[in-house]
């Protein structure tokens, strides 16, 4: 069965960018496969995409992305009952918070099993898809935080700085079967990463960076409190996926340009010291 409709899978459906995504995705004409770990959170999906009007479009699939043998079974019944998969969108991720010391191995561990060996492991389960038609769009969705790091957020920087590169090497791979490979680049927007990020900081009274993580912490609460509607990113990943040349990078958000060209460009003396004032403001 190959239906002429295209078909978009996303992982880390419930909220925020996967969330929003979906539901634009499927606007556009997409059948769109929305995956989540617990799909008895899915109240919010299907009551946006009633507004929307596109609930017909949208399947909802249980997918904890850590669980590798899950997504081979899940891809594989993408593609039995739709006959293909144009896009996938790695959306899957969550944010671990803390000074170096104060985080636990264990946590190191589950940041990088969800938001790098996840995407790996998607995107390996597509690819044979997409490499014999010949089409398709791989867009990982990274941050800011994966060209720049921040003090406080050590894990979730490592973790996006990976698929990065990954994502780099991925392109130059795929290029030659058509396949194309995104890089969608957030900065600050109004979602619940960080205010569960926030919630789960790894510090105790006694830690020495404890003042520290305070003044990134309300740095951060000051930025996610202006922050742009989330929206935004999902309607560039529409686009993006429809354009028949994508660029490899898309830095969006507030300021997100300006800082990542200030840390190409300055001194790093320069860059670190403007970096440590804004904390300390």
């Amino acid at each position: 069965m190959d239906n002429a409709q295209p078909v978009a899978l996303v992982t880390g459906a419930s909220s925020g960018f996967g969330l929003l995504t979906s539901v634009a995705l499927a606007r556009a004409g997409y059948r769109t496969v929305a995956t989540m770990r617990n799909p008895d959170k899915s109240d919010a999906l299907q009551e946006h995409a009633e507004c929307s009007g596109v609930q017909e479009l949208i399947d909802i699939m249980p997918l904890d992305v850590t669980d590798h043998e899950a997504i081979g079974q899940t891809v594989g019944s993408i593609v039995k009952t739709y006959g293909r998969i144009d896009v996938l969108v790695n959306n899957a991720g969550f944010a671990v918070g803390g000074y170096v010391e104060d985080v636990p191995m264990e946590l190191w561990r589950q940041q990088l099993e969800t938001n790098v060996f996840g995407v790996i492991a998607a995107t390996k389960a597509v690819l044979p898809h997409m490499r014999e038609r010949r089409s398709g769009c791989i867009v990982n969705v990274s941050s800011v935080s994966g060209r720049s790091g921040f003090p406080g957020y050590a894990p979730y920087s490592t973790s996006k700085f990976a698929m990065e590169g990954f994502s780099e090497s991925l392109r130059l791979e795929m290029k030659p079967f058509g396949v194309h490979v995104v890089l969608i680049e957030p900065g600050a927007y109004k979602t619940d990463i960080w205010q569960k990020g926030f919630a789960s900081m790894c510090t105790s009274e006694a830690s020495p960076y404890r003042h520290l993580l305070e003044k990134v912490l309300r740095y951060s609460k000051q930025a996610a409190a202006t922050a742009p509607d989330a929206a935004e990113v999902a309607d560039t990943i529409v686009r993006v996926v429809r354009s028949k040349h994508p660029k490899l990078r898309y830095p969006l958000g507030r300021g997100a340009k300006l800082g990542l060209g200030s840390k190409a460009l300055l001194p790093w003396r320069w860059y670190e010291s403007i970096v440590l004032r804004l904390l300390n403001k």
